[in-house]
């Protein structure tokens, strides 16, 4: 072989190896986005703050174990501060400017209400944490989803139990009028279920309200104390109960609490430990089982070094829910034939779109998560009771029409 032909064969190697060097930086660099938006300030900023460390462990999880198919999950998270219109705004960066392949959030109804019409509008998935309301994802089909139950759902398993465990004839309500899930459970699925009950609403001609914020209920809480009633609906996110159930315990109107989703967190516990609450939920801290247990012990240490956050902070149920949704998110990309390469950006989305509309037997934290037609998650969840700081499970429900089917 002459040196010519040698220089020739030299070249065409280095010319292969720098391919193939090139090849392998590419897919070292290739990324899937995901977007997320949460309320990392304003009122729930807590949940949001919470939300955000659980993503960032799930990105980490799936990074250090080979990301997905070979390419670096990257998840980008917004705050919405709890304003419905900065999260519509946050949904048209996400899917307008950052070309992500799914969103995971709001959080809020209200945000929801606004933010699912444009995800229909730019044809992305957007799926809620904890977004509860009646309907609202059933009104933004296809592309809207929610990880979540609807209230009037839970409720129908959470009064009979409130009822029989307490003997409860009568109640009193009061809601936070400014939370838009607060307020429909507590103006109409929650008199609605007690009438169905045969529990008498003491305060149906004067309802009790305020507003997200308020420090001060004792004007209301003195009206509950004057009814005597049986037990009292506290509708509202556990932040906002927790100034209800302390002025409660400081008038002395030692009786069982009912509400929603809103209530369960372990903090609420802790403001009034001899006033029993009930509520319903899809995950809680102290839930057994291997998936549910391992969530917890590797998300609490995380949790609890961020600056802010309560000391004995633990995973809320929203936590579970957007870890869910990530991961709903990573198993239809590996499986459903999603590239990420820009220029397949819209069938990508139709493919994730299209493999959670058709899910059954995820398994989630809680146990299997699907979706019905309305959006909403087929799963199960747990009547809990929560007094003397923790919470136990009393009754098990599915959210399948049949109360067995997918859960």
């Amino acid at each position: 072989m002459t040196s010519k032909s040698m220089s020739v064969l030299m070249a065409a190697g280095l010319m292969a190896a720098g391919a193939i060097a090139s090849g392998t930086a590419k897919a070292a660099d290739a990324e899937i986005v995901l977007g997320a938006i949460v309320p990392s300030s304003g009122p729930f900023a807590e949940w949001g703050r919470t939300n955000t460390a659980t993503l960032q462990m799930l990105e980490k999880q799936v990074n250090d174990g080979g990301g997905i198919n070979g390419a670096k999950l990257r998840i980008l998270i917004l705050d919405d501060a709890t304003k419905p219109a900065q999260a519509t705004n946050n949904l048209r960066k996400l899917a307008g400017d950052d070309h992500v392949l799914a969103v995971a959030g709001p959080l809020t109804s209200s945000a929801a209400e606004v933010t699912f019409p444009v995800a229909n509008e730019m044809k992305v998935v957007s799926t809620s944490q904890a977004s509860s309301k009646p309907g609202v994802a059933k009104l933004n089909r296809p592309w809207a989803f929610r990880n979540t139950i609807d209230e009037g759902v839970l409720g129908r398993t959470t009064v009979p139990y409130y009822k029989q465990a307490f003997g409860i004839k009568t109640v009193a309500i009061i809601f936070d009028a400014k939370d838009a899930t607060a307020a429909t459970v507590g103006s109409k699925i929650m008199p609605g279920l007690m009438k169905d009950n045969g529990i008498e609403v003491a305060n149906a001609s004067d309802p009790l309200s305020f507003n997200t914020g308020d420090l001060d209920v004792s004007a209301q809480v003195t009206k509950i104390k004057a009814l005597n009633p049986d037990g009292v609906v506290v509708s509202a996110d556990y932040s906002q109960a927790v100034t209800v159930i302390r002025e409660m315990k400081r008038q002395g109107v030692i009786k069982p609490v009912v509400g929603s989703t809103q209530l369960i967190s372990s903090a609420i516990l802790k403001a009034a430990p001899e006033i029993p609450i009930v509520a319903p939920a899809t995950f809680y801290a102290s839930m057994t089982g291997d998936k549910p247990e391992k969530f917890v012990k590797e998300l609490t240490p995380v949790l609890r070094k961020i600056s802010g956050l309560p000391p004995e902070i633990e995973p809320s149920m929203y936590d579970a829910n957007i870890y869910e949704i990530g991961s709903i998110y990573i198993e239809a990309i590996k499986k459903a034939g999603v590239t990420g390469k820009p220029e397949d950006l819209e069938a990508d989305r139709t493919k994730i779109r299209d493999y959670m509309a058709k899910l059954a037997g995820f398994a989630g934290l809680g146990g299997p998560i699907g979706f019905n037609e309305d959006g909403d998650a087929i799963k199960a969840f747990y009547i809990v009771q929560g007094q003397n700081g923790a919470w136990q499970s009393k009754v098990r429900g599915c959210s399948a029409p049949d109360g067995k089917q997918g859960c």
